[in-house]
């Protein structure tokens, strides 16, 4: 069985969504990559998944939550409403099986004006994954978008492709040393 690598991510505005699939793009110059929104995503962890990728927008200082998504869906932009977030998913997690956890990364987008604010929905999922038992592959990344829908630049697209080309090395490096 080959080692695979799964995105999982919440996305309203498609700005995520697309952040996910350069993520993918990259990574996959490594390792089978597939994306999957966080609705779709299983509560157990494939055993032939070697790194999960988790991202999602930065609501409130956090992961988003029923009440923010609600309020970002009253835009008129809203491409896609989001009843599960990651959260939840998270929530529902399973703790990995065996002595061999995945590594994980997590990312999130977040209002480029408000660069500095404090919080960020990647380092909140980082957090609960490790104390669920899996391993950190990387630091979180944040990727800016313009306004709350966007548009995101093609330069956080062209920087979230490397960002997985970066994951595809660590991860590769990290299998030599096991």
């Amino acid at each position: 069985m080959s080692a695979r690598a799964l995105i999982v991510y919440e996305s309203m505005f498609g700005n995520t969504e697309r952040i996910a699939r350069a993520v993918r793009d990259g990574l996959q110059e490594y390792v089978e990559t597939e994306t999957v929104p966080v609705n779709r995503a299983p509560d157990v962890v494939p055993a032939d998944v070697r790194l999960v990728v988790v991202g999602g927008p930065t609501h409130a200082f956090s992961m988003s939550r029923l009440s923010t998504r609600q309020e970002a869906g009253k835009q008129d932009d809203l491409v896609t409403p989001v009843e599960v977030g990651i959260r939840e998913w998270l929530a529902a997690l399973k703790p990995p099986a065996g002595t061999k956890a995945p590594r994980v990364a997590t990312f999130d987008t977040r209002i480029a004006r408000v660069r500095r604010l404090p919080g960020s929905a990647a380092r909140s999922a980082a957090k609960l994954l490790r104390r669920l038992g899996y391993r950190l592959l990387s630091t979180s990344e944040s990727f800016f978008v313009n306004e709350t829908t966007g548009p995101i630049q093609d330069v956080e697209i062209k920087r979230a492709e490397r960002w997985g080309r970066d994951l595809g090395r660590l991860l590769t490096d990290a299998a030599k040393t096991a």
